[in-house]
């Protein structure tokens, strides 16, 4: 094996994703839109004309102050879904005004083209902490979740949920929570973040034997209004494609489109920091970028001591994602939490989006229920705010690989002390390399700054891969990118694995 080290003199890598000028809703998207979806595109526009104006509904003391096992005994009565006595493919339960969830939202059935409110009653809830039907008669929804026999054919299981501002999350079949994505995010990480939220959700009743589920929602804050339909199709994995339409009432400067938002606390080697006896602590572990050419990168996430913005601006990105790699239960030991199910997120722009970078903001976190990771597309101008704007994309979540592509995936990576102070020791690992003579691999590791040494390429049979060391020096560094991957005959044949220093 040869290896080869290099040190670049880039300050931050940006990985370009441009996508060319915005062009038109694909087929599917557009027909939703010209249905049911264009009355939800009247009211956003309706909306955005107006001054922004936050609803609000006061709740007694009892539900606003639920904590968050409080929130949980708040179960609907599954006897009393939507749709569970239509012998339909999907069913509906709703969430409750309570606790952290208080945005009141307006709940509609569509049928045959009509929308007719589902009416909120306090007995179709059951708590044993409180009588809902005595606190709160008419406190009203606050989301809704879907059931649908992803699992089972003969048992409807729960496989999305809108709850929360814009927040959606969803599971693949055999799969558990963990990563969320949002309708938009406007200034993630930055002061005077937005969180826009959803105002109504029309969702139409599906027809018998029907493999997908059709969601509209008005969206509203104070920047702007959207109209955003969503067809969603349970499985593995499970898919969303999203078609929304954006009305602003400012340009918007600060607009992330697509985004995802999940946690990291901590990775292979920093246990220690937090005094735990789980060796990981993550929803996701990895952002990944895919070019269209086929290349693939795959930064680890971090938990920063401060807030870290980096953006990835290189030419024609197929998609981004954010990743859970780490599939076995001994990665994590945790018997509760089930971190080695979550699921990755992959987001596939459909039509041209137009210049502009993937941003991946990392936050500083002290436990696992704070989400410190967002990732989204954030477009190179800002959104005019003269005319509509329109995108659309594909969102799937996966236990497996969410872009699949003929390069050696980064497995695994660990870092630790090196042989002397300050050197520390990086050990990525790779693998499977599927068909290939490992002799004829070669290491290259570059830095944008700082100093590199003990460059190692071996085979690691117990992942049918291959192992990269290396000890890096960043004490002179005020920060770098560490990049590393296999080449052969000079050209990659493996993602780049990313890592940013200090974390």
């Amino acid at each position: 094996m040869v290896v080869r080290a290099s040190r670049t003199g880039i300050a931050r890598r940006e990985l370009v994703a441009g996508l060319a000028a915005l062009a038109a809703i694909p087929a599917p998207a557009a027909a939703r839109a010209r249905g049911f979806g264009e009355r939800v595109r009247r009211k956003a526009r309706a909306l955005a004309r107006r001054p922004y104006a936050a609803p609000h509904r006061p709740l007694p003391s009892e539900l606003a102050g639920l904590d968050y096992d409080g929130y949980r005994e708040l179960r609907f009565r599954s006897e009393r879904a939507v749709w569970r006595d239509l012998g339909l493919p999907f069913q509906l339960q709703m969430f409750p005004r309570a606790g952290l969830h208080i945005r009141p939202v307006e709940l509609f059935e569509v049928v045959d083209g009509e929308a007719r409110p589902i009416p909120y009653r306090a007995d179709d809830f059951t708590s044993r902490r409180l009588d809902p039907t005595a606190v709160a008669p008419d406190a009203g929804f606050a989301g809704f979740r879907i059931h649908a026999p992803i699992n089972d054919p003969a048992r409807f299981d729960e496989f999305a949920v809108f709850l929360g501002a814009s927040y959606f999350r969803a599971v693949p079949r055999g799969g558990v929570y963990g990563l969320s994505a949002r309708a938009i995010e406007v200034g993630s990480g930055e002061p005077g973040e937005e969180f826009p939220g959803f105002r109504a959700f029309y969702v139409e009743r599906p027809a018998p034997g029907h493999a997908s589920l059709t969601v509209h929602a008005l969206l509203d804050g104070p920047s702007l209004a959207g109209a955003y339909s969503f067809l969603i199709t349970p499985g593995e994995p499970t898919v969303f494609d999203v078609a929304a339409t954006l009305y602003p009432r400012t340009p918007l400067a600060r607009a992330g489109l697509a985004p995802l938002t999940s946690m990291f606390l901590y990775g292979p080697g920093e246990a220690h920091a937090f005094d735990d006896f789980r060796p990981q602590v993550h929803d996701s572990d990895g952002l990944l970028l895919a070019r269209a050419e086929g290349g693939r990168e795959w930064r680890a996430l971090c938990n920063p001591r401060s807030v870290q913005i980096s953006r990835f601006t290189e030419p024609a990105a197929g998609g981004f994602g954010l990743t859970q790699r780490q599939r076995s239960f001994e990665a994590f030991q945790d018997l509760e939490a089930h971190y080695h199910r979550r699921p990755s997120a992959w987001v596939e722009p459909r039509g041209a989006w137009g210049p502009g970078a993937v941003q991946l903001v990392e936050l500083p976190a002290r436990g696992e229920g704070e989400d410190n990771i967002v990732a989204s597309w954030r477009p190179a101008q800002p959104i005019p705010a003269d005319a509509p704007f329109e995108y659309a994309y594909r969102l799937s979540w996966t236990a497996a690989d969410p872009s699949p592509a003929p390069l050696v995936p980064v497995a695994a990576w660990r870092a630790g002390r090196g042989d002397a102070e300050p050197w520390r020791r990086f050990v990525v690992e790779f693998g499977p390399v599927e068909g290939a003579n490992l002799s004829e691999l070669a290491a290259d590791v570059e830095v944008s700054a700082g100093a590199v040494r003990h460059v190692t390429l071996q085979p690691n049979p117990n992942r049918r891969g291959a192992r990269l060391t290396f000890e890096f020096n960043g004490e002179a560094a005020a920060g770098a990118e560490l990049r590393a991957r296999l080449l052969r005959t000079g050209r990659p044949v493996s993602e780049d694995w990313i890592r940013r220093w200090p974390a």
